[in-house]
C-alpha cells in the first residue's frame, strides 16, 4: 500500500481532507442533508438498498451522501455497514399477494381485477428537461390513491386456473445465506435469485437485454409487475405467534414464457421471477428475464451456450463490490511485480536483438 511509501501516510491523510472538502463543494451552496436524499433521490436510495442488501432509507441515503453520489461506493459502505450489525432473527416470508399496491400493470392481460395502476413512473413522460425545476417551482399534488384498494390477486393465478402456467414450487427450506456464506456451484434457483436480487443493476440489464436479442430462450411477457408496501412479520417464541414488526416497500415481476413441453410436462407458460427492495421496477424486470434464462437445464431445454444461460459466468460477475474490488485493486501499487515484467520485456528485447545481429552476420 502507499503508507510504505516515503511520505505515504501523510498523503493519504491530505487526500482524505481534499476528498472531504470535493465532497461538500461550494460552501456558499447549501448544504444536502440526509433527509432531502431520501426524499428526492428515492431511487437511488432504493439501488443502494437493494444491492446492499440492508432496508434502511436513512442509512442508504447517508451512504450517497458520503460517497459524493458513486451509488457503488455507497453500496460497498452499507455492506460494510451490514456486517457489524447482530443478527437476532428471522422474519417470515412476505405475502406479496398482500401487497398494498402503488404501480400494478400487466402486459399479458388488459383487464384485471383490481386494473391496472400506472403509479409514479416515468414511462408515460415525454423525456424533457423540465426548467421549472431549476427554477425550484412548485409541483402540484397527485390524485390520493383510493383508500378501500383491496388487495388485488397475482395475474399468472389467471393461468393457473387452466393449468396454463408451471405450478410456483413449494419449498420451505432455507436457502443459503450470501450475505455469510461464499457463493458456491451448482447453485439452486432460490440462490440464484438471491445472488441476482443484490446484484449491480447495469450489469442484470445488460444481460437480460441480450436475452431479448436472442441470446437464449427467452422470448418473455410481463405478466405483472407490482410495487407497493408488505407488513413484515416475526415468529415470537414467547407469544407462539407473528406479530408484525413494520413494513417495506418492494418491487415484483413476474415474467410469462412460453413452453414446448417436455416428455413429463405439457406444453404450458413458465415463469421468470424478480423481487426486489424499493421501486426498483427495471432491475426486477431484469431479474426475472435472467432467472428465466437460468432455468434452461431443469426445463429441459437446450443450451445455446449465451453468457445469461451460464450460472457460473453470470453469478460470479453479478456482484459490482467485488468487481470493483478486482478491477480497482490495479491502481494499487505493484512496484515490484512491474520490474520484473520490465526486466523480463529487456531481457527479451536483448535476446531478439543478439538474433538479428547474427542473422545479420551471417
Amino acid at each position: 500500500m502507499y503508507v510504505a511509501v516515503k511520505g505515504g501516510e501523510r498523503a493519504i491523510e491530505n487526500a482524505h481532507a481534499w476528498l472531504a472538502e470535493e465532497r461538500r463543494g461550494d460552501p456558499g451552496v447549501a448544504e444536502l442533508d440526509v433527509a432531502q436524499i431520501r426524499q428526492q433521490l428515492g431511487l437511488a436510495v432504493n439501488r443502494v438498498m437493494a444491492e446492499g442488501s440492508l432496508y434502511d432509507p436513512d442509512l442508504a441515503a447517508l451512504a450517497i451522501k458520503q460517497a459524493r453520489g458513486d451509488l457503488i461506493e455507497a453500496i460497498f459502505l452499507i455492506r460494510a455497514y451490514r456486517t457489524t450489525l447482530p443478527r437476532f432473527g428471522a422474519s417470515t416470508p412476505v405475502d406479496t399477494g398482500a401487497m398494498a399496491c402503488d404501480r400494478r400493470i400487466s402486459a399479458t392481460f388488459k383487464d384485471l381485477p383490481g386494473g391496472q395502476i400506472l403509479g409514479p413512473t416515468f414511462d408515460y413522460t415525454h423525456r424533457l428537461l423540465d426548467f421549472k425545476l431549476a427554477a425550484e417551482g412548485e409541483v402540484p399534488d397527485a390524485p390520493k390513491r383510493d383508500a378501500d384498494l383491496a388487495d388485488v390477486p397475482h395475474v399468472t393465478g389467471f393461468l393457473n386456473r387452466e393449468g396454463l402456467i408451471e405450478e410456483a414450487p413449494q419449498d420451505d427450506t432455507p436457502p443459503p445465506d450470501l450475505t455469510r456464506e461464499p457463493l458456491e456451484m451448482p447453485a439452486d434457483r432460490a440462490l440464484r435469485l438471491q445472488a441476482l436480487a443484490r446484484a449491480d443493476e447495469g450489469f442484470t440489464l445488460g444481460l437480460a437485454y441480450s436475452t431479448q436479442r436472442g441470446y437464449a430462450r427467452n422470448h418473455a411477457f410481463v405478466g405483472e409487475l407490482r410495487i407497493g408496501s408488505v407488513p413484515v412479520e416475526m415468529e415470537i417464541p414467547e407469544l407462539g405467534f407473528a406479530v408484525e414488526i413494520g413494513e417495506i416497500t418492494l418491487t415484483e415481476c413476474e415474467t410469462v414464457n412460453q413452453f414446448k413441453g417436455s416428455k413429463t410436462e405439457p406444453p404450458q407458460f413458465t415463469r421468470g421471477y424478480g423481487l426486489v427492495f424499493g421501486q426498483t421496477e427495471r432491475k426486477a424486470i431484469s431479474m426475472a428475464l435472467v432467472d428465466r434464462a437460468l432455468r434452461w437445464e431443469e426445463l429441459g431445454e437446450d443450451d445455446q451456450g449465451a453468457p445469461a444461460q451460464d450460472a457460473e459466468f453470470v453469478l460470479y460477475h453479478a456482484d459490482n463490490i467485488q468487481a470493483t474490488g478486482f478491477l480497482e485493486h490495479i491502481k494499487l501499487p505493484h512496484y515490484v511485480d512491474f520490474q520484473s515484467e520490465l526486466e523480463l520485456v529487456r531481457k527479451l528485447r536483448r535476446e531478439a536483438g543478439a538474433h538479428q545481429v547474427q542473422e545479420a552476420a551471417e
